[in-house]
């Protein structure tokens, strides 16, 4: 079991190793970066950031046997604001005709756009990579947990939510569309770029081409790179592609990566968002397996026997330190509230009578 839970500030060694995995704006190797991402995560749950939308929730999975981070995830309640826009390239297509030549082409276009009231962004999933595909699946625990937040407090963000995918980069962790385009404009190499957003767009403003750009100029490969998904972020695309979002025709101006969006409320996670209250008997998993062996071979007992669900349950509060955990278990949801086992339980640090707050883990 993986303990899901709001950073601190004893966190930050563990988010260092993590952020050499994925150097990115939302998780930067940085220590001073990081610590400036961690407080003001710890602002934003604890409410000491009045305007919910300058909020920046950064989320760890911890192993509790070892007390070691296994991977983040990061949730920005706003992308985009007056100070510093929400910049991409829309995608479009032309069309040209010459009667005189008899020739037709269509043309892929690149516009660049910025949002100053943008949407809310998930950003910043990095899972250690010794434990990428492993049982208890860390990743797509830390990618639903952001919306099972959401879920709980969906006031606190915008209509819309935005996930900006990585694209294919380089073996040296370059980015193509980059090289042939925006270092043309700026003279910056990529990762020096990627660093210099994280303080302030305005260079991209005022050095990108104000017109639009028909990527028939650009090198063949670049072209067929975008808006794709790069190998590591393919069960990503395939998880958001399942609970709703969609690529808008909308690219990174950095690395050229797809834009996929969906209305917060029309997250499948979202709408399948439950509370109850702890029940005060545990969930005994082993009385469960022998009740669906006697139905089995014909036990009245049916009901007793269904079978316990997958969940991602969360305690929201203020004891202690954490105010949000959040757990993978089997849980059964009756009339006497929600069973978890003994051991969930006390890893939410619940009691019973809490409320908690639930999604289902089998994605629907």
């Amino acid at each position: 079991m993986l303990i899901l839970r709001d950073a601190q500030t004893r966190d930050l060694p563990g988010l260092r190793k993590l952020a050499r995995v994925l150097n990115s704006v939302n998780l930067p190797d940085d220590e001073r970066a990081l610590a400036a991402i961690v407080d003001r995560s710890i602002r934003s749950f604890t409410g000491r950031i009045a305007d919910p939308l300058r909020r920046h929730y950064v989320f760890v999975a911890e192993s509790p046997r070892t007390g070691r981070l296994v991977g983040t995830s990061m949730v920005i309640a706003q992308h985009g604001t007056r100070e510093s826009p929400c910049t991409f390239f829309d995608v479009s297509v032309r069309e040209h005709y010459s009667s005189t030549l008899d020739r037709h082409f269509r043309h892929q276009v690149l516009s660049i756009g910025y949002h100053f009231d943008g949407p809310t962004e998930i950003g910043g999933l990095v899972v250690h990579p010794r434990l990428r595909g492993a049982p208890e699946k860390p990743g797509k625990q830390l990618a639903m947990v952001r919306f099972l937040y959401m879920a709980a407090f969906p006031e606190r963000f915008r209509e819309t939510v935005l996930a900006e995918l990585m694209p294919p980069l380089t073996r040296d962790g370059r980015s193509a569309f980059w090289e042939a385009f925006g270092r043309r404009f700026t003279g910056l190499d990529y990762q020096t770029a990627d660093k210099q957003s994280r303080e302030n767009k305005e260079f991209i403003q005022q050095l990108f081409p104000p017109f639009d750009v028909y990527t028939t100029l650009l090198p063949a490969g670049v072209q067929r790179l975008l808006g794709t998904v790069g190998p590591k972020t393919r069960p990503i695309e395939r998880l958001l592609s399942r609970i709703g979002f969609r690529f808008v025709d909308r690219i990174d101006p950095f690395d050229g990566g797809p834009h996929y969006e969906c209305r917060l409320a029309d997250v499948s996670l979202v709408r399948a968002h439950r509370t109850a209250p702890l029940a005060a008997a545990p969930l005994d998993l082993a009385r469960t397996a022998r009740a669906r062996a006697g139905a089995g071979r014909g036990s009245p007992d049916r009901a007793a026997a269904g079978p316990p669900l997958e969940q991602l349950v969360a305690r929201l509060g203020e004891r202690g330190l954490s105010r949000f955990r959040a757990v993978r278990t089997p849980a059964r949801l009756g009339p006497d509230g929600l069973r978890l086992p003994a051991a969930a339980s006390a890893a939410l640090g619940a009691r019973p009578g809490d409320l908690l707050h639930l999604v289902p883990f089998d994605l629907p």
